[in-house]
């Protein structure tokens, strides 16, 4: 039997970003699903704070030169590769200059969010589709973490969603806090609708007081609902009742109960 395919897309990851509490799980996922027998691919963005020299990251020619569109301007995607630390792991970066070379993550110098966070979301999200394409390799399961991939699921199941690579995918979102997913509302919507989406579409990512919410949208698409810590509950409006959930348990013990809510998401697609 072959081993299933499990395509982890983190917007953070130690040892490469800062410690945070997503960077640390989604470290010690991979290592746990390998001695699991998956066969794992990570993307993440190249941020400016990735040292490329320290971190041995090298382009993959072979992957590099697509043009991401996003409100119909072009981005380059260049794609760089390195191995994860202890481990026989590789992990995918994606590099842009514009949205990525800067030495902060999500906010500037004082503190202020970033305005084109939305564009770097949607570049992000879409260059990261786009790139499995390339690797011609079909996920079984595509684990998303964070607000900056939330965009994931909405478009292999809309965008994407004829393309034969996806056709027996799950997707799994990891909700984590984050005070970006509901910010500039106005340019989230004008630059997430890729490949001249349907505004109808883009509805699930409105909370009923009309405010962003890009956990809302994910969850809306995903199959099924990682909350990333003790106080990310679902609630009415942001998770649906008949969703799938895997509600925080002890820290320690999350990439365990990961890995065995994902095996049983699995035995219930085989049928009987």
């Amino acid at each position: 039997m072959e081993n299933k395919r499990l395509l982890i897309v983190t917007q953070e990851l130690d040892p490469y970003t800062v410690d945070t509490q997503l960077a640390n799980l989604a470290a010690r996922l991979p290592r746990l699903f390998q001695d699991s027998g998956y066969e794992m691919r990570i993307l993440m963005p190249r941020y400016g704070v990735v040292n490329e020299r320290r971190h041995r990251l090298h382009e993959v020619v072979r992957l590099s030169g697509m043009n991401i569109i996003v409100d119909d301007d072009d981005y380059p995607l260049i794609i760089k590769v390195a191995s994860l630390p202890g481990s026989r792991l590789q992990v995918y970066f994606l590099d842009n200059e514009d949205f990525f070379k800067r030495k902060n993550i999500f906010t500037d110098d004082d503190g202020d969010a970033f305005e084109d966070n939305p564009d770097r979301a949607a570049f992000f999200c879409k260059g990261a589709v786009e790139t499995v394409k390339k690797f011609g390799w079909a996920p079984d399961v595509i684990l998303c973490l964070g607000w900056m991939t939330s965009l994931m699921p909405l478009y292999l199941r809309t965008a994407y969603k004829t393309e034969p690579l996806f056709n027996h995918t799950q997707v799994i979102y990891g909700m984590f806090d984050s005070v970006h997913e509901g910010e500039f509302p106005e340019r989230f919507f004008q630059k997430a609708a890729i490949n001249n989406l349907d505004d109808r579409l883009l509805a699930a990512f409105r909370l009923p007081s009309g405010a962003l919410s890009m956990h809302k949208g994910a969850a809306h698409y995903a199959d099924a609902v990682l909350m990333g810590s003790a106080d990310t509950k679902p609630m009415e409006g942001i998770v649906a009742q008949d969703k799938q959930v895997l509600c925080w348990s002890e820290e320690e013990a999350i990439p365990q109960a990961l890995a065995d809510f994902i095996n049983r998401q699995e035995e219930a697609e085989v049928p009987s």
